[in-house]
């Protein structure tokens, strides 16, 4: 059924696939080369040997997240294997470049705690952000966030100012 469910999601944003509509080179790039990179890297055949499809797919993501952005600290409480792949020199704890929120717990409190700490490199991974479609859309609305990527599982929130704030919906 969750693979349906997948099929049908991914047919409803046909029109968002590999980067289309993107007129900045660089999120074009990031969408083409990190985001739905369909090449396998150099980790591929060692990671999520085990896990169902999403977690797989998302674990996946991360890593080529990590890889991109070879950050120094990693704030996450999950998918400790793939982000450890993609950066291993990285450690985990309290980061300013590379953080995951879920939506558990008091999750809008731990918001305001990582708006007050990014900087203009830094990026945050929301996840589940169909559970909360208001919560996301908050998120994208603030004047703190640059721009930002919805992928239906999770968003991915950049703070660089300097760069034209943009919501892109992507098939991922």
């Amino acid at each position: 059924m969750q693979r349906l469910r997948h099929v049908l999601v991914w047919l409803m944003r046909i029109g968002h696939c590999r980067g289309f509509g993107i007129q900045s080179p660089t999120d074009y790039w990031l969408v083409r080369y990190v985001i739905n990179e369909h090449w396998p890297y150099y980790q591929y055949a060692r990671l999520g040997e085990k896990d169902e499809w999403l977690t797989k797919k998302l674990g996946l993501l991360y890593f080529r997240i990590a890889n991109w952005l070879q950050p120094r600290v990693i704030e996450s409480d999950g998918f400790r294997m793939y982000l450890q792949a993609g950066c291993r020199k990285a450690e985990f704890g309290d980061s300013t470049e590379l953080i995951r929120l879920t939506l558990e717990g008091d999750y809008r409190s731990r918001l305001a705690i990582i708006y007050n700490k990014v900087e203009s490199h830094s990026v945050l991974i929301v996840e589940a952000i169909r559970k909360n479609r208001a919560f996301w859309r908050e998120i994208i609305a603030d004047e703190r966030t640059g721009v930002t990527f919805d992928l239906y599982y999770c968003g991915i929130v950049m703070f660089d100012k300097k760069r034209h704030k943009q919501n892109y919906i992507i098939n991922f």
